[in-house]
């Protein structure tokens, strides 16, 4: 733990001086570490809190790979998840390395970690055989090389394989031979020449170790069999082969061919190839012919996952004596694989007051081609204008943000295509939907579907009566578009307008509160506010006019002649007026308006119709006829006066004419005229007057004979139902008739009865009373009644009291 401290220590220093720039740390951790083991402080680190970390739901992106740290929010630090093995995460890959970012929302950040698995002796070097089997001849001559297999250690730098032995010594020794990939070819060379006949069997160990503490090793036996003369061992025609492959080559696909040659004859030249077996996998994906040397691809190659191959071949003669060379195989990338946006972080939805550039999603977009083919460029499809745009923030990274404010009333919703190319030939293409609600605000007043309202209702209307309904519309959502029709305060004439109409708060709908009549308002207006139920709320108003119309409900009014009841009026025509003459004019108005003051006039009834004519339009009475001595002095006419209303009303007219040259003539015939009408209105008058004084009296004498009746009825009911005894009252010094004594005390009782003298009382008063029975000591059994006021029985409504003393 010690080195690990100090090389954090150095690590932190050189990373965190500038990852605070970069919105970027990184850490650097041995493999194998256990679940849960502290990481880093990525509070302290990237200069947040905790509290940060809680409100803004900050969590891990890995992009859909497997999420071995976690982060403990409430801590602030990055722990152990999933353990480590840097073999299986990286291969022989350095530096190995996680890579994620931390996102935090609520405003939305991201900070992008790097964590480097530093690699541990955990693995022990180890050959692919156990066992190595040559036959060797005896013949062969000192410094013949024979290839042995080389050992594999997953681990890397010192905790790798770092070295070879070989024991015993006594005939062969350990060549070693550094190669590109950093990798050792190990040969076995002939320091002493065998001896078949001495020993034809050797066994030999060759142990592989590496540098770790502690140190580890694996060992491979090697067995040999010693035969006769093979003198010459094959050799390569080049030590090295270079060859390149498509990916995702079929397989069959031909590499390239390697060749050596070995002078021996016959079997002892005959050489076979093969692959020696250095990497697991080699043997998966390569095949080499043994008889003709070509490399054919057996199995499928993807760039992303390997760039270069190192393929060891052996040529082996039937002596045992062999070669090696190498075969470099490069592979070259095609454009493969499409980008791959993955969401980062999304809003669900935005309100349309939301300022520009605010984020509304974060993307990672990942192309695993190199080159032009892993480069990538995301744009957004523009369906009419949409208002967003996408900024790249780091490498891989993209932000969705708004480019202006938006407008829920032209767009409630959008859905946002994202789409990423990369630069490959052909391009390759992937696009990715992103929904967004609009969430609304009360940014709009309700607006009327005209700009004023103009209405007609016609006089004597019903008071509640509907004139007209008005509209408003809101274009915000819900709450925010329920309109409220509300009346202004106003007034006409000094009269609220509300006692002239109302407005129905949800429908808008104006009615009438009372009764209009046009001959006393002609018109008015008033202003009607509508008003959403927002918060805070918007209104906006409107004029609305209402015409009062005309109804036909006042008849003709005659202005001339004047009608009076006093005196007569008439019109004189001298008997030698000619045809036409202009005896008067009957003058008429109407207060409605319109066809319904059109008046007319018509002769209804005349003395003499063949006299005269009354003018239609202008009321004008003419003689339509020469004037005669026979005809009559006075003239009666009635003019009948109609507007043109419907139904139409009328007033009627009297026109006294006097057919006369002089005054006194007419004065004279007139007289008797004004006398005749006032005898005939008198009498009448004296006669109704008669009629209502009989009704009167008549109507009395009824209820006087009816009240008599209850009155007599009432008394005799209540002496009938009476119960109460008779009571005497003897003075001092009675003697009783009957001889039994004299009874000296005085007694006075009072009897109070109620309607029902069943339920009379008695008590006992006072002497002295107004109303007593005497009985005279002289007479004989005779009491003499003294009523001082008057008798009880003259008040049938008041209850009988009869009182007594009592003395002793």
């Amino acid at each position: 733990m010690e080195w690990r401290t100090k090389t954090l220590d150095v690590l932190f220093i050189f990373v965190l001086s500038f990852s605070y720039v970069l919105n970027q740390v990184s850490y650097s951790i041995p493999e194998e570490m256990a679940t849960g083991s502290f990481v880093g402080n990525i509070v302290q680190d990237l200069g947040l809190d905790v509290k940060r970390l809680m409100t803004g739901k900050a969590r891990v992106y890995t992009g859909g790979t497997t999420e071995y740290i976690s982060l403990d929010k409430e801590r602030g630090v990055l722990v152990i998840k999933e353990k480590i093995d840097r073999e299986s995460l990286c291969g022989e890959t350095t530096p190995c390395a996680l890579h994620f970012q931390i996102i935090i929302e609520t405003p939305m950040e991201l900070f992008r970690v790097t964590v480097e698995i530093t690699d541990i002796n955990d693995n022990t070097p180890s050959f692919t055989n156990n066992v190595k089997r040559f036959e060797i001849s005896e013949s062969a001559i000192i410094g013949s090389k024979f290839v042995l297999e080389k050992a594999i250690d997953l681990d890397i730098g010192l905790n790798g394989l770092q070295s070879y032995s070989l024991n015993p010594t006594a005939n062969f020794a350990l060549k070693l031979e550094n190669q590109a990939d950093g990798s050792k070819k190990v040969d076995m060379v002939l320091q002493k020449s065998l001896d078949r006949e001495q020993n034809e069997q050797l066994s030999l160990l060759l142990t592989a170790m590496d540098g770790g503490e502690p140190q580890m090793s694996g060992t491979m036996q090697i067995h040999i069999t010693v035969l006769d003369a093979n003198d010459n061992s094959p050799v390569f025609t080049k030590p090295i082969y270079n060859a390149k492959v498509m990916e995702n080559s079929p397989k069959g696909t031909k590499l390239t061919t390697v060749s050596a040659t070995d002078k021996d004859k016959g079997s002892n030249g005959d050489i076979s190839y093969l692959i020696s077996n250095s990497k697991h996998r080699l043997t998966e994906l390569f095949q080499v012919d043994k008889k003709s040397g070509v490399i054919i691809l057996i199995g499928d190659i993807d760039y992303e996952k390997a760039k270069h191959y190192q393929i060891d071949i052996e040529a082996v003669d039937n002596g045992g004596l062999s070669d090696s060379s190498k075969v470099i195989v490069d592979v070259v990338d095609t454009n493969d694989n499409r980008p791959y946006p993955n969401i980062v972080s999304k809003l669900e939805s935005i309100y349309e007051d939301s300022p520009p550039n605010t984020v509304i999603a974060m993307l990672s977009i990942t192309d695993p081609d190199s080159e032009n083919n892993g480069e990538v460029e995301c744009h957004l499809i523009d369906k009419i204008g949409i208002p967003f745009k996408i900024d790249s923030t780091m490498n891989g990274f993209y932000s969705v943000v708004t480019e202006v404010t938006l407008d829920r009333e032209v767009a409630s919703q959008y859905n946002i295509t994202v789409t990423c190319s990369d630069r490959g030939v052909p391009s390759l293409s992937s696009s990715i939907i992103l929904g967004l609600k609009i969430s609304d605000i009360n940014d709009n007043a309700p607006v009327f579907d005209s700009g004023s309202y103009e209405a007609f209702l016609v006089e004597n209307n019903a008071p509640g009566i509907s004139i007209f309904t008005m509209n408003a519309r809101d274009a915000d959502w819900n709450q925010n578009a329920r309109v409220s029709f509300i009346l202004e305060d106003s007034s006409l004439n000094g009269v609220p307008v509300s006692s002239y109409v109302s407005v129905s708060a949800d429908s808008g709908v104006i009615h009438a509160v009372r009764s209009f009549d046009y001959e006393q308002i002609k018109d008015f207006q008033f202003r009607v506010k509508a008003q959403d139920g927002g918060s805070p709320p918007l209104s906006s108003n409107v004029s609305v006019k209402i015409l009062i119309q005309d109804q036909n409900d006042n008849a003709p009014q005659v202005l001339y002649p004047v009608q009076t009841g006093g005196s007569l009026v008439a019109e004189m025509v001298p008997r030698s007026a000619d045809v036409g003459y202009l005896v008067t004019k009957v003058v008429a108005v109407d207060v409605d308006s319109g066809q319904n003051a059109w008046l007319s006039y018509k002769l209804q009834k005349a003395t003499d119709r063949a006299l005269f004519e009354v003018g239609l339009q202008n009321g004008e009475i003419r003689t339509i006829r020469q004037v005669t001595d026979k005809d009559a002095v006075k003239q009666r006419l009635t003019v009948i006066v109609e507007d043109n209303g419907q139904p139409s009303r009328s007033a009627t007219v009297i026109v006294n004419v006097a057919v006369a040259d002089s005054f006194p003539e007419v004065l004279s015939e007139f007289t008797d005229f004004t006398h005749d009408k006032e005898y005939n209105d008198n009498l009448t008058f004296y006669l109704v007057l008669a009629l209502a004084v009989v009704s009167f009296l008549f109507i009395t004498c009824l209820v006087v004979i009816i009240s008599v009746k209850i009155y007599r009825w009432r008394q005799s009911r209540i002496l009938y139902h009476s119960s109460l005894p008779v009571i005497p009252y003897y003075p001092p010094r009675y003697s009783d008739t009957l001889g039994t004594g004299t009874l000296q005390p005085v007694y006075n009782y009072e009897v109070c009865r109620t309607t029902d003298s069943r339920k009379s009382d008695c008590k006992v008063g006072n002497a002295g009373s107004q109303n007593v029975l005497i009985m005279d000591p002289s007479s004989t059994g005779t009491m003499q009644r003294i009523q001082s006021e008057k008798s009880i029985l003259d008040e049938p409504d008041s209850p009988l009291e009869v009182r007594s003393d009592t003395k002793f």
